[in-house]
């Protein structure tokens, strides 16, 4: 019995489940106190699943570490919309990651993913055992079905991650630890893995709860729509494209879909269905206008302020993050960056491209909230009577948006935003409901396009023309998806199971030569923008949006924006201040003599001599005036190339550091196994195959 027992600890270390003991403190985080519950480990289980008080507890812990910072913080970024920004060089393991430049030796992997899946498996496979074991009843099934729909989502992050991985079914006590295959799990069919979480949510969804019932205030518990929607997800994914190889074996793969076509067409059906479900049963919807803000600004201001029950119609689950034992570093990658002040110095470690930027639609209001083209900044040394201002920025340092900090509320710790993490929204189900009739059908049908439109409509380019072909509107459901869902770590992996990674990688590297050139669709893009000066409120909860900007394309404009007084007198900056009203007031905007404003070359540094001299004119220091809270490997580089001395920036196109510099198409769009040392899957487990040409 010892000689098993020692077995079992072994394997819990070669399959990465650094603990089994489960965290099970409730976490509706919906109030502000948290019930502090006992933890359990596995010699409680019986204990725990005694009555159905203590076994919904364990349910609960069930979601903790469900998105660990490598989903937003590495695999956030690389999908053509975010970018990974870092002090110092480009030789950094989130900068590589992002650019597809990976190895199995190296940090350059992703072993948390692994370690986190696992662990929060062995949970499930716990639950799942136990709950069986109990009388059944509707509370019990609920809890069972929840439980099912947690262990599907962790299969479904391993798989798009590394493609075929270990299966397993039983909690690790329940498994004989004298067979090889208990201590160390092959990787096995993800088609089987699909085919039985599928099975799992199908079976489990009638029993599930509805939104409002007792203990399902929020939709930070999975609810019966929810359920659905992750169904829905997780059958597009299964019917998908994704590299694929012989099983086990060293051969070479291919980017496809599984064989049997067959179960392809079933499985877009399954999504279908799902997808509908949601839909017709109108329980949730797109939050619409309201209070002056569009519906999209609306629901990412609310998020970020916690006003859950505002939310709950459209984001349909998000993990709980509230208080000290459940925060993640979500908040503290993803947003327009501070220095110093009431929020604290944050670097924003993620850009966004600005192709993306500069491909919304006139009037589509997702673009100020998804992307900022300003910095929280002081324009002294920072003190606490200083003057902190929103700064606007070139095209090499557009930032995240939809998690900025002046919209949360007040944090617990500098790198606790109290944000939760949005997994699914109504917009998701909407987009994959056209996709699948899209399919299914030969070409887009009158419901594909209802639930497109439904989704532009909100953003305010609902009379955007709808393509008749179904490739055409495959594509434009591509691009759809970049402009609702930029910034929500979902957009990377979509890409590989749409099989469009490559062409968009392709293209989005072709588009940002052109933007550099000032070529193709980038002939005409206006170098010159006008910023109005805008003070920071330095207070939690402010809706700001966006700093007002002209962009000047008459040449008489440019030369007066232009004409900076370098080292000018005051009166010399309070005459140009002057002729730069008159410039706003000739393109349409209502200024007053209080009023300021200074000019930016977009396609210059941040840091350039031209852009720090008309920073100079609205009162920045010399201090303040050529820094930003961003990597410095993006503002302090241009994006013009006439701009960088005739040739394209190093993080546009340079020798291993361009954009997407370690992609391979057939290799890269999964991620091989860390084998750098133990605690490593390919260290600890001799019978893991590794990911080909690795």
């Amino acid at each position: 019995m010892k000689k098993s027992n020692n077995k079992l600890r072994l394997l819990r270390r070669l399959i990465i489940i650094p603990s089994l003991i489960i965290a099970t403190q409730a976490i509706n985080s919906c109030n502000d106190d948290f019930l502090d519950q006992p933890g359990y480990n596995v010699a409680d289980t019986e204990s725990v699943f005694s009555d159905l008080v203590t076994a919904d507890m364990f349910v609960q812990g069930c979601y903790r570490s469900l998105v660990p910072t490598e989903m937003y913080y590495q695999l956030g970024a690389g999908d053509t919309v975010t970018h990974s920004s870092e002090d110092g060089s480009t030789n950094n393991s989130k900068y590589n990651i992002c650019n597809y430049q990976y190895d199995a030796y190296t940090p350059n992997t992703l072993t948390g993913i692994y370690a986190a899946m696992y662990a929060s498996i062995e949970r499930t496979n716990i639950a799942i055992s136990r709950l069986g074991q109990m009388p059944a009843s509707a509370k019990r099934d609920a809890l069972l079905g929840e439980v099912k729909a947690i262990r599907a989502f962790c299969y479904y992050n391993l798989i798009r991650v590394y493609g075929d991985v270990p299966a397993v079914w039983s909690p690790l006590v329940e498994l004989d630890p004298n067979d090889p295959s208990t201590l160390y799990p092959k990787r096995a069919s993800r088609d089987e893995i699909y085919d039985r979480i599928i099975a799992d949510l199908q079976e489990s969804i009638s029993a599930m709860p509805t939104l409002g019932q007792p203990g399902f205030p929020t939709t930070e518990r999975l609810t019966k729509p929810a359920a659905n929607a992750l169904l829905a997800r997780i059958a597009l994914y299964a019917a998908g494209y994704s590299l694929r190889w012989p099983l086990n074996t060293s051969t070479p793969g291919t980017m496809s879909r599984r064989p049997d076509n067959a179960r392809v067409q079933q499985l877009y059906q399954i999504a279908d269905a799902a997808a509908a479900a949601v839909i017709n049963g109108g329980g949730h919807s797109l939050m619409q206008a309201s209070g002056g803000k569009s519906g999209f600004e609306s629901l990412w201001f609310n998020f970020c302020r916690r006003n859950l029950s505002s939310v709950n119609n459209e984001i349909m689950w998000q993990i709980a993050q509230y208080g000290a034992n459940t925060n993640g570093a979500f908040g503290v990658y993803a947003h327009p960056g501070t220095r110093g002040g009431t929020y604290g110095s944050r670097k924003a470690l993620q850009f966004m491209l600005p192709t993306y930027y500069l491909s919304f639609a006139p009037g589509d209001t997702r673009r100020d909230v998804t992307c900022t083209s300003y910095s929280i900044y002081f324009l002294n040394a920072g003190a606490a009577t200083d003057t902190y201002v929103d700064v606007g920025t070139t095209f090499s340092c557009i930032m995240q948006g939809k998690f900025r900090i002046g919209w949360c509320v007040e944090p617990q710790a500098a790198d606790a935003r109290n944000l939760n993490v949005p997994l699914i929204r109504y917009a998701d189900v909407l987009l994959m409901y056209a996709e699948t009739q899209n399919y299914l059908n030969g070409g887009p049908t009158a419901q594909a396009i209802s639930a497109l439109t439904q989704v532009r409509t909100r953003a305010g380019i609902g009379s955007m023309a709808i393509p008749s072909g179904q490739a055409a509107f495959e594509q434009a459901l591509v691009q759809e998806r970049k402009w609702e869902f930029g910034g929500e770590f979902m957009l990377r992996t979509d890409l590989i199971r749409m099989n469009k990674l490559e062409s968009e990688i392709n293209s989005t590297r072709q588009a940002m030569k052109n933007l550099s050139d000032k070529t193709g669709a980038y002939a005409n893009t206006p170098a010159i923008r006008l910023y109005k000066f805008h003070k920071n409120a330095q207070v939690y909860g402010d809706p700001f949006l966006a700093v007002t900007y002209i962009d000047i394309t008459n040449p008489a404009q440019i030369a007066t924006v232009s004409n900076i007084p370098v080292n000018g007198t005051a009166a010399a900056i309070a005459t140009y201040q002057t002729a730069l009203r008159g410039v706003a007031t000739a393109n349409g905007q209502t200024t007053v003599a209080t009023d300021l404003w200074y000019p930016v070359n977009m396609f210059q540094a941040y840091t350039s001599t031209f852009n720090a001299n008309a920073r100079r004119t609205v009162g920045f220091s010399t201090g303040a005036v050529n820094t930003l809270q961003i990597g410095n490997i993006i503002y302090t580089k241009p994006t013009g190339s006439a701009e960088n001395g005739g040739t394209y920036p190093n993080w546009i196109q340079g020798g291993g550091d361009g954009l997407f510099y370690g992609f391979v198409p057939n290799k890269t769009e999964l991620l091989p196994f860390a084998a750098q040392s133990a605690g490593h899957p390919m260290i600890d487990n001799p019978n893991l195959t590794q990911l080909p040409g690795y």
